[in-house]
């Protein structure tokens, strides 16, 4: 069947989203295809992981005997999944023809949905970035939003010179949570009328892929663990501080979403004292509104960014550097609670604010020594703006590797 026009989710999923390479091919009864199968699947993924590799190498570190190995590699070569890359010449003995994946083979489609930007990125399975797209978020509604990216979205496949049917899956990454019941984002305040249930269905129609939806600081910590400040860590929190406020939590290499896919929406924490009228939240009063709402309340005159604020700050302006000071302190009580919960060896700041990290790291430490003992590292995000683009691409080559494999293999019906 195919899965053109379909939406899945990785927050509010029964499962959470795995950043490990995913085992191989589903499950199914055993027989001889199915062991073939598993063979290549095996070779396949350690000449993604390590490659390129030699036939003999591939039998020493697979267990696999060589004549098993050449037959699968002559499987997943007929396939255009694996290529020569080239031949070694040791000292001694024969000279050995190495391999590789041919990371042509499949591509995916990350998209980063905010308020601000709209980012689409064309990657092939090596995660290489072959074409993207970065415009201004223009769209006066939902509907308009979301057309304006399946046109990005086309645009950058044809840049790679790819027909559409090339991508073999789209992660989605939003602010909000997906609740698949109603198959809409909730949450998504940020985002007027986002909320309405069929716009993923839309996207999906209109790129013709399967396309997965989660959300944007989810994302954004799947995109620093792979290729970023988190790297490694085992316990790491990304903190996204912009136009909102929310943080993905990666253990182990794992992703973790709660039971309802709402782990992490720090934002929408009501501050004590405050009634539901006055509508005070911990993301109305860290996010780079909140810094732009003190520095005009401090004086500083319109037109005004956060971006401007921090900039004036650099050059000592008083106003400036006040609203800066009563943001760190701000997000210092936000670090405390971070790290009281979840005791991170890692927490990397990113979002729009994250970007004036040469003026926050510092006191930031300051400001959560002063109101805790725990001690995880602080770190810039090494991503930027592309955290939450490049951790969608990452998710969907999760789901892509398998899927092109399966297709590549599957025996000819006869």
């Amino acid at each position: 069947m195919s899965t053109a026009g379909r939406t899945t989710a990785t927050d509010g999923a029964p499962q959470p989203v795995t950043l490990a390479p995913l085992s191989g091919p589903g499950q199914q009864p055993w027989n001889r295809q199915r062991l073939r199968s598993n063979n290549e699947w095996l070779l396949l993924e350690r000449l993604r992981c390590h490659g390129p590799l030699s036939r003999a190498q591939l039998a020493r570190d697979t267990g696999l005997s060589k004549p098993t190995v050449s037959t699968a590699l002559a499987t997943l070569e007929l396939a255009g999944l694996a290529r020569e890359a080239g031949r070694f010449a040791p000292e001694r003995g024969r000279t050995a023809v190495l391999y590789e994946t041919d990371p042509g083979a499949g591509h995916v489609l990350g998209l980063d949905i905010g308020r601000a930007r709209l980012r689409v990125a064309v990657a092939d399975l090596s995660g290489r970035v072959v074409a993207r797209r970065d415009l201004p978020n223009r769209g006066r509604s939902a509907d308009a939003v979301a057309d304006a990216v399946v046109a990005a979205a086309r645009e950058a496949i044809a840049e790679a010179g790819l027909p559409g049917t090339a991508v073999a899956h789209t992660v989605a990454g939003t602010p909000g949570v997906w609740d698949e019941r109603r198959r809409s984002v909730r949450l998504a305040a940020s985002l007027p009328g986002w909320g309405r249930p069929g716009l993923f269905d839309r996207i999906a129609d209109g790129l013709g892929t399967t396309v997965t939806v989660a959300n944007d600081a989810n994302l954004a910590a799947v995109g620093e663990y792979t290729y970023g400040a988190g790297a490694g860590s085992r316990l790491f929190v990304y903190l996204l501080v912009g136009t909102g406020l929310g943080l993905g939590v990666v253990k182990d290499g794992e992703l973790l979403t709660g039971a309802h896919g709402a782990a992490g929406e720090l934002g929408l924490l009501r501050l004590p004292g405050c009634t539901s009228a006055t509508g005070t939240t911990l993301e109305e009063t860290v996010s780079a509104d909140a810094v732009v709402r003190t520095a005009l309340d401090l004086g500083m005159r319109r037109p005004l960014t956060a971006e401007k604020v921090f900039a004036r700050a650099r050059l000592d302006e008083p106003a400036a550097v006040e609203a800066v000071r009563q943001e760190v302190d701000r997000l210092g009580y936000v670090l405390a609670v971070v790290a009281a919960l979840l005791d991170p060896d890692v927490i990397v700041l990113g979002g729009g604010i994250g970007r004036s990290a040469d003026l926050l790291l510092r006191p930031l430490e300051q400001a959560l020594h002063e109101r805790s003992p725990l001690r995880p590292r602080l770190e810039p995000s090494r991503l930027g703006q592309d955290a939450v683009l490049l951790g969608a691409v990452a998710t969907a080559l999760e789901a892509a590797r398998p899927e092109v494999f399966e297709r590549r293999t599957a025996p000819v019906p006869g």
